[in-house]
């Protein structure tokens, strides 16, 4: 250690430690620039200089090194001089308008301007004359505003090790460029975002600006993590199943759902539609990493571990074994209270067992993953169908309704009270549960999102020797995964997109439909549909089965006692679980439609939490399984990392899967999994990256201000 004096101050810091970092480390504010706490020093810029007694003439305070008995002086009238005369030269090549730059009110520089105060009307103004380029993702290089403080090349080469920036050349002009001028994807950039987090002035800059976004910084900056309605840390878990490391991975997706493995197989994966990577070419495999990380994963870091609070002596039930159910009642016994769930079907699971066919998601995985609810000690009772759910106050603290949308919609139409028209929500459970279904050979499905063509290739399974898919939607926009549509397509389902149901035709029997095609579909200001149909556009299908999958809803009464709205969902207060009813609580598609189970499982979490608190809780659900990881800034090259190609997962082949329920997708191939997941940009390195410290971040009584 040494004792060194700052403006009079003694400090004890570190030996060799550079005297900026100890005074700013101290609350001694001393005016940089090229600086950077995560980053070599430069000493460029010339403003952090100050006086050591007894030697002659200034240093940069960044590459003087502290010793012993060192006494230093920040600020002098030679020393002012000199910083406003540094400021000046800097800025002969800055554009005058700061009001006009997307970095203003953040700027670094700008800041500095303020503090040091120069007088920029003294040196002549030149203009550079660099185009900016906006062609590359995510990024973009505006030379203009080019200070050379040289973090954007330090942060490249030596934090990160992607060596793609350097100093270049232009007639008598410096600036940073990559080799012959390349787009960064042409360069091997690795889009980490480093060079734009570590600039002072917005020359290298994100398109999507930070001050322009309604989200966080770090929502903003890791878009995958915050599509996720459960809000799964996404890059730390791809990170480890890139270094083979499933155990951790899979830990980390615990800490947010407990059903890794389930939704591996059949989430939504929000995620990847707003993945940073499908700026470059496509976007991660998230849900397929997920899923490969659970299956390899053995439980080291969770089975038995993670938070069990003391019984708190306080009793809960939930009804409705769906995903929101268990994930709230898993959750609610860690809190420590006794959960019981009350499931009206044969077996738990709702929707994931009898809405999703066999074929997406193996029951062997809904029983695995149910297991571990049940081992957590939530009681789990079915066949035990309730009515009257203000009644169970009389037996629980409190009460949550997680019912799901177990009813199928009937649209107004001629025709749909013969006995061949099913709802999708009966037909897919009595198909689930091998029960009769009552379909024909001739089937024709209402209907283009994802639970209608599980119906469509559900029959199709069945021996239904001729499917039709008909919708609303046009080709374009119908609300399906595309997935599913292109394997629908594979195993023979016609797809008629763009279509009217106007009657079903028969009058015993169902005889087909008949259609008319539609010109176009959109919605008023009160989101009611608005359709124009072609003129002498009417054309039949024959069918002998009709299936609706328009929607769904709760199959709950008003005896019920709870308040409801429109579509018989359950009202809860605005940004809340809580119900009209004190201490009933609801949660999952019984309050905002049919959705996804990874929203199931986010209203699961909302619901505990706000039911520990109601109970007299923290609401603290958060759990820690996985291992501190320390990760390494320095992520290096990877050639033609831009143009890597997203790994997809084998599918059996139409003919081996149309006419059973074996597993179709059957994920990644082992080989494939690293590669996948060393596509990942690894957006969240960026918000490790630490901040610098301005003179506004200082007290401003200690901030000694020519």
């Amino acid at each position: 250690m040494a004792i060194i004096t700052i403006d009079g101050i003694s400090l004890n810091v570190p030996d060799n430690k550079n005297v900026l970092d100890c005074a700013l480390d101290a609350g001694i504010y001393i005016p940089h620039l090229c600086h950077h706490p995560n980053l070599s020093e430069l000493g460029s810029c010339r403003m952090c200089i100050v006086e050591v007694e007894g030697e002659q003439g200034i240093v940069t305070s960044c590459t003087l090194k502290a010793k012993d008995g060192m006494k230093i002086r920040t600020n002098s009238q030679e020393i002012t001089r000199l910083r406003k005369l540094a400021m000046e030269l800097l800025l002969t090549g800055h554009p005058e308008d700061c009001t006009t730059c997307p970095k203003y009110g953040q700027c670094e520089l700008q800041a500095l301007i303020q503090y040091i105060g120069p007088k920029t009307g003294r040196l002549k103004m030149r203009t550079k004359g660099f185009q900016a380029e906006e062609r590359n993702p995510l990024l973009i290089h505006d030379m203009n505003r080019c200070v050379l403080c040289g973090r954007c090349v330090r942060a490249c080469n030596e934090l990160r090790g992607v060596k793609v920036l350097q100093y270049r050349k232009k007639e008598l002009e410096s600036y940073v460029g990559t080799l012959h001028n390349q787009l960064l994807i042409d360069s091997d950039c690795r889009f980490c975002g480093a060079c734009a987090e570590v600039c002072p002035t917005g020359t290298i800059r994100d398109k999507l600006q930070l001050s322009a976004s309604n989200t966080s910084r770090e929502d903003t900056l890791v878009p995958c993590k915050y599509a996720c309605p459960a809000h799964t840390d996404i890059p730390r878990y791809v990170r480890y199943v890139k270094d083979g490391k499933y155990d951790e991975a899979t830990a980390v997706i615990r800490e947010k759902v407990p059903f890794p493995k389930t939704l591996g197989y059949i989430c939504s994966h929000a995620c990847e539609q707003e993945c940073n990577r499908k700026e470059l070419n496509e976007p991660m495999s998230i849900r397929n990493l997920k899923r490969y990380a659970a299956e390899h994963d053995t439980g080291l870091y969770w089975k038995g571990k993670g938070k069990q609070l003391e019984n708190t002596g306080k009793k809960v039930c939930v009804i409705g074994a769906g995903p929101a159910g268990l994930t709230a009642a898993y959750y609610l016994r860690k809190q420590g209270h006794e959960v019981t769930i009350k499931e009206a079907l044969p077996e738990a699971g709702g929707m994931i067992r009898y809405g999703i066919p066999a074929y997406r998601l193996p029951r062997s995985i809904i029983e695995e993953e149910i297991s571990v609810i049940k081992e957590a000690g939530v009681q789990i009772t079915t066949n035990a169908r309730i009515e009257k759910i203000t009644e169970l106050l009389k037996e629980y603290d409190a009460v949550l309704t997680a019912i799901g949308n177990h009813s199928g919609v009937r649209l107004p139409m001629d025709g749909n009270d013969l006995p061949e028209v099913l709802l999708n929500v009966d037909f897919l459970r009595n198909a689930s549960m091998g029960k009769y279904t009552g379909i024909g050979s001739k089937v024709i499905v209402l209907g283009g999102g994802n639970v209608a063509f599980d119906c469509a290739r559900t029959a199709r399974r069945l021996g239904a020797l001729e499917v039709h898919l008909a919708c609303l939607e046009s080709a374009d926009n119908m609300t399906a995964d595309q997935e599913e549509i292109l394997q629908a397509k594979e195993e023979g389902i016609l797809i008629h997109p763009g279509q009217t149901f106007e009657k079903i035709t028969g009058t015993d029997h169902v005889t087909g439909i008949d259609f008319m095609n539609v010109e176009s579909f959109t919605f008023d200001e009160n989101k009611r549909p608005m359709i124009q149909k072609e003129k002498n556009s009417e054309h039949h299908i024959d069918a002998d089965t009709v299936i609706f999958a328009v929607g769904q809803r709760p199959g709950i009464i008003p005896e019920a006692g709870l308040p409801l709205r429109k579509g018989n969902l359950i009202i809860v207060k605005d940004n809340s679980t809580a119900t009209g009813v004190n201490g009933i609580f609801a949660a999952g598609d019984g309050i905002y439609g049919t959705k996804s189970v990874i929203m199931a499982v986010a209203s699961g979490r909302s619901a505990a939490i706000e039911i520990d608190r109601y109970l007299g809780g923290d609401g603290d659900i958060t759990e820690i399984l996985a291992p501190s990881d320390n990760v390494k800034p320095y992520i290096g090259q990877f050639k033609e990392f831009g143009y890597q190609s997203r790994k997809h997962s084998s599918v059996l082949a139409p003919e081996e899967r149309k006419d059973n329920f074996n597993l179709v997708d059957l994920g990644l191939e082992t080989g494939e999994v690293c590669g996948e997941a060393g596509r990942c940009l690894q957006c969240d390195l960026r918000l490790k990256i630490e901040k610098p410290r301005l003179w506004g971040d200082f007290n401003s009584k200690e901030v000694n201000q020519p």
